[in-house]
């Protein structure tokens, strides 16, 4: 491919260019020529040029945490669609959680994922951690490091039993890979619809205490440190994914002051919904993390701000129709969310500190967490290039939705902020 993007604001803190108008000449994958805007006046015949002013580029944003389905689920969403929806939302690489049916717990699966071609994004396999995520018993981390996860996981599912999820800590060490963990007690949360507090009084429905995930929290930062304390070497490197609570905000930040290898994420949605949006039970505010109040939600912009909260995920969960359409307390947990990071993000915080500070929780955060390359602007560089703005307005709906399922809270309602393109090496996708 051959594409000139003229007139595009270049967001790249590193790059001598940064928050000027440049021309990016990208040739079969490569940056090969970034220039003051209106400088690249010679082109080789078959150039695709793309006029650009008025947006803004910026490296090409890194998803943490999604799901696609596939395989098992393809109703829901397949690797096509799913990376149909990254693309639409501006991420050009995502890591996949492993609750697929099967589950991701053998090379051949893991192979599978990273062999899926054709679309400007690049996926990461996450591998479980136990077999069938049921966290039981170990699955072969060793093997599966080297086949190509980047990290382990039993996604969706809370590392419950104490003696794996130490087992498995101790096994990071070896690999120096990540090992990621949804805080939650199960036992207390079983039935749960949505956070325990005045609204779930309110509304009648059995509520989700804090506490079910700050105790997991305060058991595996016990845990780490017990571990960090008897290793020889490189203490095994920990990350709670979706924290939703001002307690957990505080658990993490004070651990991080103790030196403890910690990181963690929170999903977009967080930083934008209450539980008091639950009042007319729209199922696909049903989330667990359940949605909390405004106290917490607060505290998670605090911490995303502070450093404390390194990485900003999508928590992209597709679910079909019956999934949804019932009874509240019936319904699936999650809502689809890597077309929504960028209208959030816009909404939550100011353009400025979007332009800033915030991009590094979607681009250099989540690759450092996972010991992945970190893209760069340059000429001579691998296109990995993301092309949005901040002011254009849209609806998600049927017409610009990607993704096989519309489990959004956000569908058919006017949001700011577009993404109008992505480059991966030698592909990519615009909507100019």
């Amino acid at each position: 491919m051959k594409v000139l993007l003229r007139s595009v604001r270049l967001i790249h803190k590193s790059s001598p260019f940064h928050q000027k108008e440049v021309d990016i000449l990208i040739e079969e994958g490569i940056i090969k020529k970034l220039v003051a805007s209106g400088d690249v006046l010679d082109l080789k015949p078959g150039t695709q040029e793309i006029d650009a002013q008025g947006k803004l580029v910026s490296v090409g944003w890194f998803d943490m945490q999604a799901s696609f389905s596939d395989p098992g689920e393809e109703h829901k969403e397949d690797i096509q669609s799913g990376t149909a929806a990254a693309m639409a939302g501006g991420f050009t690489e995502v890591a996949l959680l492993p609750n697929t049916q099967p589950v991701i717990q053998t090379k051949s699966e893991i192979r599978y994922l990273k062999e899926v071609t054709g679309k400007p994004v690049k996926i990461h396999p996450i591998a479980a951690v136990t077999r069938d995520t049921k966290g039981e018993e170990l699955t072969e981390m060793i093997d599966l490091h080297y086949a190509g996860a980047v990290a382990f996981s039993d996604g969706l599912n809370a590392l419950w039993h104490t003696q794996v999820m130490l087992k498995a800590l101790q096994y990071m060490q070896k690999m120096d890979s990540l090992l990621i963990n949804r805080p939650e007690d199960m036992h207390l949360n079983k039935y749960g619809d949505m956070h325990e507090g005045l609204q779930s009084t309110i509304l009648g429905m059995k509520g989700m205490p804090v506490l079910a995930e700050t105790l997991a929290i305060e058991r595996d930062l016990r845990l780490l440190e017990y571990v960090a304390e008897m290793s020889v070497g490189a203490s095994p490197r920990l990350h709670f994914s979706n924290i939703s609570s001002q307690d957990s905000v505080r658990l993490i930040r004070e651990a991080k002051q103790k030196g403890l290898a910690v990181s963690c994420d929170v999903a977009a949605h967080q930083l934008y919904f209450t539980d008091e949006a639950l009042a007319d039970f729209d199922t696909n505010l049903r989330v667990n993390p359940p949605l909390r109040t405004e106290a917490d939600r607060q505290a998670l912009i605090e911490g995303v701000k502070d450093g404390t909260i390194d990485v900003i995920v999508s928590s992209h969960q597709p679910h079909d129709e019956e999934s949804k359409k019932c009874e509240f307390e019936m319904a699936a947990f999650g809502m689809t969310g890597l077309q929504t990071v960028l209208p959030i993000l816009n909404h939550v915080f100011s353009q400025d500190m979007l332009q800033d500070s915030l991009l590094e929780k979607i681009t250099a955060a989540p690759r450092a967490l996972l010991r992945s390359d970190q893209p760069a602007i340059e000429e001579g560089a691998k296109a990995n290039i993301t092309l949005f703005d901040l002011d254009t307005r849209w609806k998600l709906n049927g017409s610009s939705n990607k993704s096989k399922s519309k489990n959004s809270p956000f569908w058919d309602k006017e949001l700011k902020g577009k993404v109008w393109g992505t480059f991966y090496q030698d592909l990519y996708w615009t909507d100019l």
